[in-house]
């Protein structure tokens, strides 16, 4: 595990993978990039939620398959509400999670979604593929289109939970824009199926996240499918 300095405006990269030539590599990647760097390093998911408490990151890359601690049960050890809590009183910025995967479309993914990583990477993803979503993430955006998202969800069955009283007081045009974002379709898709415009529909999706205390559309796409509210 190490931990190096960052200039104040880099997003601040932490690197969690077992295999050290693979982390070597994907770190050099990344100190190449334009207002970013790698600032800790970590070769188990036990020290990756160990440098997230001390340094708060940015952005975690996170490795699905490791020993000690894998990459989804510490995604969902980060994203823990006491640790949450902990971050937000000091003041840190949001932490976002990236999973890396060999397997497009892995159920481990799907999981780690769940706990509240912003999508996934495939281990042979090109360095600009690696810089572009590294900054998608530090903007609250997923890594992966929506539509993909919701496919990753759709063919992870979970039982679903009650229908919780935050979704129930949601207006009707909440609720029609929550099913649309939840397909997978973008603010210009949702606005035609809407009758609204673009604007109109980034209103309607921030008073969503509000009101069920959700982070991103990542989130709702996740939320949709726990509950059983998506077709």
């Amino acid at each position: 595990m190490t931990h190096v300095p960052a200039a104040p405006a880099d997003i601040r990269v932490v690197l969690v993978d077992d295999q050290d030539l693979f982390r070597e590599g994907v770190r050099v990647i990344v100190d190449a990039q334009e207002g970013m760097s790698v600032v800790g390093t970590a070769g188990d998911g036990v020290q990756a939620v160990r440098l997230v408490d001390e340094l708060t990151p940015d952005v975690v890359l996170m490795d699905i398959r490791m020993p000690e601690l894998d990459g989804v049960e510490a995604t969902r050890q980060i994203f823990a509400p006491d640790r949450v809590a902990r971050r937000a009183a000091a003041g840190a910025s949001p932490v976002r999670v990236v999973v890396l995967t060999t397997f497009n479309l892995d159920d481990r993914a799907a999981t780690a979604i769940r706990h509240g990583a912003s999508g996934f990477l495939l281990k042979d993803t090109t360095p600009v593929q690696l810089r572009d979503a590294i900054r998608t993430v530090h903007a609250g955006n997923a890594v992966l289109a929506p539509g993909d998202l919701t496919a990753l969800m759709a063919g992870s069955f979970v039982a679903p939970a009650p229908t919780p009283a935050a979704y129930l007081g949601l207006t009707d045009k909440e609720r029609e824009v929550f099913a649309a974002v939840a397909r997978g379709l973008s603010n210009t898709e949702v606005g035609a199926l809407v009758f609204a415009s673009e604007s109109t529909v980034k209103t309607h999706v921030g008073a969503i996240l509000r009101k069920l205390s959700l982070r991103d559309r990542v989130q709702i796409v996740v939320y949709a499918h726990e509950h059983g509210l998506v077709a």
